[in-house]
């Protein structure tokens, strides 16, 4: 806490002549003030850098002890709001209400402290446009998802699991999660998964096992795509990494951390156990009428989106909002004049997506952007320049903080901290955030919203999982990292003819 402090009184204390220096040098080929800032959200627009260098020649105030001694008091109790989502598993207080609640104070603040409430404004409609892409996109990602399991559409993948070996079993489950992870979000194969393994699996540490191996996977598959995890996501729509590079960089690395932990699982006690006997709850349930048509309209609405940024330029939710339009009309005319399919229409789906869940993306994103303003997060990534030079240890931190710490803020306040100058678009650096942040989580099962997702279904505490996989998790996360590394320094590179692809190679 002590760098955090310091980096919020550097904020708000006028700068001295050599942090102005230390920021013109870091951002020496910024642009003019009156240049349009480009569309990258929450890093750090060049007329902040300069308000900021404005603002420390002016004359510092009568008494500025008295301000310090305000601003530390105000942000006080928003580091004690902070401590509540990273904990919110031993709170009652859920975290999307902290996370609005923090939103609204840390602008409140900014307000008081920006030159005038008129740049304050500014710089609040700035990011409200751009974390509203986000929004818009996980809205319509998580409706679209809700469509296809009303529909049933996901026993198309389900129903072709027939084997009952404890080892094979162990593998068809975590690459099957693993790929369905990549074009689904890591939650909503988590709750596919897990649901089909009550059915398939009786009540046993085997099953428990087996649930683990369910969010290794889901955390890893949804790494090495643009739409497979949110911070992945969130990297992609503000132009940190490109399509073709994040699936050539980290599919390797993503396989390579779910097959160290599945080699060691299948050593254990309960993957070398008794065959398995099914459930007939898994031939019980039946698919909804058009389910198969469902399910493939609603995957193709998920791929197709970044063709479609690819083919018009227009952000990622645009395309999102294609394949849910067409999809609810599909729907609609599927079902027109039956009363007793109401629960199969969009209308119905939007009610029961996870939308506090989608309000606590949209508080993070909003503290986080009032840090940036306020020059907070540039501070932090000064700090940690200075004390971690190695950009790779920073990197990995991350991903052992995700573990504890939600990975969407760190992913948020790790791009206000590093712009586009600091670490151009598809680097090593944001490749192994979006790996490290995506399968981090897996170490601890509150890392993530699949562990958290798991731990809800299935009853298995922390302890225990503490017990029996962390230490796996850990190897195939220190696995992935390595095998990351080494690609970069070996000649691998994709077949021409995937390159030439126009929604990889343009996106």
């Amino acid at each position: 806490m002590a760098p955090l402090s310091s980096c919020l009184l550097a904020a708000v204390r006028p700068a001295s002549p050599s942090s102005s220096a230390l920021l013109r040098h870091r951002h020496r080929h910024a642009l003019p003030l009156s240049t349009t800032r480009r569309p990258l959200p929450l890093t750090l627009p060049p007329h902040r850098l300069r308000l900021s260098a404005a603002t420390s020649s002016s004359p510092p105030p009568e008494d500025p002890d008295d301000d310090y001694e305000e601003i530390v008091t105000l942000y006080a109790p928003l580091m004690k709001l902070a401590h509540s989502i990273i904990f919110e598993e031993s709170l009652a207080f859920n975290k999307s209400g902290v996370g609005l609640l923090m939103a609204v104070c840390l602008w409140v603040i900014r307000s008081i402290g920006a030159p005038s409430t008129d740049v304050a404004v500014q710089e609040l409609s700035q990011t409200t446009a751009e974390v509203s892409e986000i929004v818009f996109f996980l809205l319509g990602a998580m409706t679209i998802v809700e469509i296809v399991d009303a529909h049933q559409g996901f026993k198309l993948v389900t129903d072709n699991i027939s084997t009952r070996n404890p080892r094979t079993l162990l593998w068809v489950i975590g690459f099957v999660t693993f790929f369905l992870s990549s074009v689904l979000d890591n939650l909503t194969s988590t709750i596919v998964m897990v649901s089909l393994l009550r059915k398939l699996v009786p009540p046993s540490e085997y099953r428990k096992l087996l649930g683990a191996v369910v969010v290794i996977s889901a955390n890893a598959g949804g790494a090495w795509t643009p739409i497979g995890d949110v911070t992945t996501t969130m990297l992609w729509i503000h132009g940190q990494i490109t399509t073709l590079k994040i699936m050539q960089g980290l599919f390797l690395p993503s396989v390579v951390s779910l097959a160290v932990p599945l080699a060691l699982m299948s050593l254990t006690s309960e993957a070398n156990g008794s065959s398995q006997k099914s459930s007939s709850l898994l031939s019980s349930e039946q698919m909804a009428p058009r389910g198969q048509l469902v399910f493939c309209v609603g995957l193709g609405a998920l791929l197709f989106v970044p063709v479609f940024k690819a083919l018009t330029g227009l952000p990622p939710f645009m395309g999102m909002m294609l394949g849910l339009a067409i999809l609810w009309i599909l729907t609609d005319a599927i079902h027109y004049g039956d009363s007793g399919r109401q629960r199969l229409k969009v209308p119905q789906a939007l009610s029961r997506i996870d939308t506090q869940g989608v309000l606590f993306f949209l508080g993070i994103l909003l503290s986080v952007g009032s840090l940036e303003s306020a020059g907070i997060l540039r501070q932090l990534a000064n700090y940690l320049d200075a004390n971690i030079p190695n950009s790779d240890l920073i990197a990995s931190a991350i991903g052992v903080a995700s573990a504890i710490i939600d990975n969407v803020p760190l992913v948020a306040a790790t791009m206000g901290m590093y712009d586009l100058t600091s670490f151009p678009q598809d680097s090593d650096f944001w490749q192994l955030v979006a790996f490290c942040a995506g399968t981090g989580g897996s170490m601890l099962i509150i890392g993530s919203a699949a562990g958290v997702a798991f731990m809800g279904m299935e009853k298995v505490d922390f302890f225990w999982y503490f017990r029996k996989v962390s230490g796996f998790a850990l190897a195939g996360y220190a696995a992935g990292i390595i095998t990351y590394l080494a690609a970069q320094n070996l000649p691998l590179s994709l077949p021409t003819s995937l390159a030439e692809i126009p929604f990889i190679s343009g996106s």
